[in-house]
């Protein structure tokens, strides 16, 4: 988490295995593309700085050069331009699983997404498909049908999914967003686009000489990381839309699988797990460290912990914190050093963005571990009954101050045990956060599955963390003398 506010850019919708004919997609795949226009350039320019801000800003170097470079080769296919100067692909210091592109040339992708990957292919696969929804023109055609920019931010489906319902007012606003971000033109797409959008990146693998299976391959990656992360959080065994950029990636395996047909080429596997060899996985220093239920920041030397059946998710301007009796986040807001007022203007703030109206009955001052902090409650009515709208606010320093806003029903409050243990980190405590980094090793003799995921830095699912990571079957229980695998170490 830094500074700021935080949304959620969601470039799939769920899909069922349905099954799709083959001559429909390549026909809806080969319509004509309109070039960039520089209308479009306009729009991408204004939006991009926006972009990287809500995604940790920019990554530099090698990592990000070569990312680069491969999501230019594989843009130039898609019609949109045959000068690969007019493409921006960018490498996203975020730790979420995610890709996305915008009109104007603008391809992105997470570190996180990329460390998922395991070849060359699987990396222009990815940046193929949001480049064919760009071609495509999808997001101009789903705003032709919904309001620009409203898009469910992460803290809206959070807050909103569990307790509201679309039957009340308040239900229908707070989904729409918890707190407001730029939210450009990353609409979510209708099933039939997704469709489209992996035809079209198949088609453009094909094209570029990859081997063009490459795109169901990481598909299969991307939905077993979802179960996992699923499985890791007490969850159903498909992580719900508000926590994955590409939702039920499973249902288009075998769509795609059949696109690519007998078609082979090339994955450059080696030279792909060789250029992000040392790369940063997982949270950064920047952005704090989720450890299970546990939230530490280095630098602001914070430390709290969510109840006992919640889980957390670390965006780039806030945390997250989701379970059955309630849900919320963490973020920080302007502060002028009287805390009644921040508490009130949290309250408005989120108020105004849905058009709500949150009035605390009082906001009462107390101390937490040492810290000055305030609170307050409103209760709003949903669907189901009466829920309270909670602010509870720390002050930091001076000019600095952060606050949780959390929605449960009306009465019973899960989070106070984490209100009450929000702390300031020591220095010697703040020391041992340290980031996680992906290593390559080349198996040696008596290297197995089970021996290598020992060495994975983490105490929670080593052996299955260490499967998705490298694409194995869960059958896998031996490796091949020679043969590149991704390890996540300190």
């Amino acid at each position: 988490m830094k500074l700021g506010r935080i949304s959620k850019y969601t470039l799939g919708t769920a899909l069922v295995l349905v099954s799709v004919p083959q001559t429909t997609l390549w026909a809806q795949a080969v319509q004509t593309v309109q070039a960039i226009s520089q209308k479009d350039k306009d729009e991408g320019a204004k939006y991009h700085p926006q972009l990287m801000a809500e995604f940790g800003g920019a990554m530099t170097g090698p990592y990000a050069d070569y990312v680069g470079a491969v999501g230019k080769k594989i843009a130039v296919q898609s019609g949109l331009s045959n000068s690969s100067s007019d493409f921006t692909v960018t490498l996203l210091n975020s730790s979420v699983n995610n890709a996305f592109a915008i009109p104007g040339g603008y391809v992105y992708s997470t570190r996180q997404l990329v460390a998922l990957m395991n070849n060359e292919a699987e990396l222009a696969g990815v940046l193929g498909h949001e480049v064919g929804h760009v071609a495509a023109r999808h997001s101009a055609r789903r705003q032709s049908a919904a309001t620009k920019n409203q898009v469910i931010g992460i803290g809206g489906a959070l807050l909103a999914g569990v307790l509201l319902g679309n039957k009340s007012q308040v239900g229908q606003l707070l989904q729409k967003g918890f707190l407001q971000g730029s939210q450009l033109l990353t609409l979510k797409y209708s099933r039939s686009q997704e469709n489209e959008a992996d035809a079209l990146g198949v088609q453009y693998l094909k094209k570029a000489g990859y081997d063009p299976r490459a795109m169901s391959t990481v598909l299969l990656s991307l939905a077993n990381q979802n179960a996992l992360d699923a499985r890791m959080m007490g969850t159903s065994d498909q992580v719900p839309a508000w926590a994955s950029s590409h939702p039920d990636p499973a249902s288009r395996v075998r769509t795609t699988q059949n696109l690519a047909g007998t078609t082979t080429g090339m994955t450059n596997r080696d030279l792909f797990l060789t250029r992000i060899n040392g790369m940063t996985y997982g949270d950064s220093a920047e952005q704090g460290f989720v450890d299970g239920r546990k939230f530490a920041h280095p630098i602001y030397k914070m430390g709290f912990e969510a109840p006992a059946g919640y889980f957390l998710v670390n965006g780039t301007r806030a945390v997250a914190i989701g379970g059955q009796g309630g849900k919320g986040q963490l973020t920080t807001a302007q502060f002028t050093g009287d805390l009644d007022a921040y508490v009130r203007t949290a309250f408005n703030t989120f108020g105004q963005a849905n058009q709500v109206q949150l009035n605390p009955s009082s906001i009462e001052r107390t101390t937490v571990n040492g810290i000055q902090a305030a609170y307050g409650v409103a209760r709003v009515a949903s669907g189901s009954g009466q829920v309270d709208v909670t602010v509870f606010a720390y002050q930091w320093d001076a000019s600095t101050a952060y606050h949780f806003i959390t929605i449960t029903q009306a009465g019973a409050n899960p989070f106070q045990p984490m209100f009450g243990s929000m702390k300031r980190l020591t220095a010697a405590e703040a020391a041992t956060l340290k980031a996680r980094k992906l290593v390559v090793l080349t198996v040696k003799k008596g290297d197995t599955v089970q021996s290598l995921s020992t060495r994975m830095a983490y105490t929670d699912a080593p052996l299955d963390r260490f499967r998705v990571l490298n694409g194995l079957p869960a059958s896998t229980t031996t490796l091949t003398v020679g043969q590149k695998v991704k390890i996540v170490t300190y």
